[in-house]
């Protein structure tokens, strides 16, 4: 079960493992290092997870600031009806409040935080956290339907840096597998 201090703020979901201040924020462990990236990695796998359980595509994310995760989230597309509900924007949403919350300058907060993304990021998300700033973006699988850091388009260009993670990327489509062997109840009215 996630710590009470983590699910408070909404760093993991509450039915998943895995986090320890500690284990997310250890001081061997620097951002960029391979064991902190298997970390946060791991983080956003379980928002991933999360997002399978409650019906939605399989995306989780996980923010980090100066070496601690400050924001998680998944997919909440079909929960909310919104298309552009994305793990990603979820968690740029859940900054700007944990900035407001900490008087601190967003702008300063972006250029320090580093997004670990279990599926490629689209377009959309791609060029939202190119404009917000962002030091780099990790992700497990490409996403050659949406991808927006070279799968369908180039990565935006700026400062941020884009890498995949492809010691993961089997790992999430396997997820995204397990999603799309079911049917999504809100694609019915398309049909």
């Amino acid at each position: 079960m996630a710590s009470d201090s983590c699910a408070q703020v909404g760093l993991v979901p509450e039915a998943d493992v895995a986090c320890d201040d500690a284990v997310l924020a250890s001081d061997d462990a620097t951002v960029g290092s391979d064991d902190a990236t298997r970390r946060y990695m791991d983080a956003a796998f379980a928002w991933a997870r999360d997002a399978l359980r409650h019906g939605e595509v399989p995306v989780g994310c996980v923010m980090v600031y100066s070496g601690r995760v400050i924001a998680g989230g998944r997919n909440t597309v079909n929960q909310t009806r919104l298309a552009t509900r994305h793990a990603e924007v979820n968690c740029v949403d859940a900054i700007y409040r944990w900035c407001e919350e900490a008087g601190v300058s967003p702008v300063a907060v972006w250029r320090a935080t580093d997004v670990y993304v279990t599926v490629e990021p689209c377009v959309m998300c791609a060029a939202a956290l190119s404009q917000l700033g962002v030091g780099s973006v990790r992700y497990g699988c490409a996403n050659p339907r949406f991808g927006g850091c070279g799968s369908v388009l180039p990565a935006p260009e700026g400062e941020t840096v884009f890498q995949q993670e492809t010691s993961r990327a089997a790992e999430a489509v396997g997820l995204l597998k397990l999603f799309y062997q079911g049917s999504n109840p809100n694609t019915a009215a398309l049909q």
